[in-house]
């Protein structure tokens, strides 16, 4: 009887093993996941940019009343705070902390996508992606 549940045991644990070896992503995929991110990260920094156009005149009329003023004034007085200042080191160290851990879990997602779904879906998504991008440029373009 304990030779049964030690065999199970053993073919179990070798099941586990085999499921936590995730495949690594292919060098095409990787590539591909970069170049989408840049753009992105550019489309999204070309938005700001012309948000902050837009809205330079309407807080320049507002930093002239006295609430202007006032919210100015606070704003100033929380970035001198200790507390926020100690909150800003605290949020960025843990962002360093993380960004490997983020890399390896996005490294894992795209190895996975890659050996299992990609087979099966990648030619639809890779289709919808090249669709989407024609709005996007459209509407907010990356350069």
């Amino acid at each position: 009887m304990n030779g049964k549940y030690a065999l199970a045991l053993i073919l179990a644990l070798q099941v586990s093993m085999s499921l936590c070896e995730i495949p690594e992503p292919e060098k095409e995929l990787v590539d591909k996941y970069e170049g989408m991110k840049s753009v992105f990260y550019k489309r999204l920094m070309n938005a700001f940019a012309k948000i902050q156009a837009a809205a330079g005149p309407t807080v320049e009329k507002i930093s002239e009343s006295e609430q202007g003023h006032a919210t100015k004034d606070y704003i100033e007085n929380m970035q001198n705070n200790p507390h926020f200042k100690s909150a800003v080191k605290i949020a960025t160290g843990f962002a360093h902390e993380a960004a490997p851990l983020v890399d390896k879990a996005r490294t894992a997602g795209l190895g996975l996508y890659g050996t299992y779904l990609r087979p099966h879906i990648g030619t639809y998504l890779d289709s919808a992606i090249n669709h989407i991008k024609v709005y996007l440029d459209k509407f907010l373009p990356a350069e």
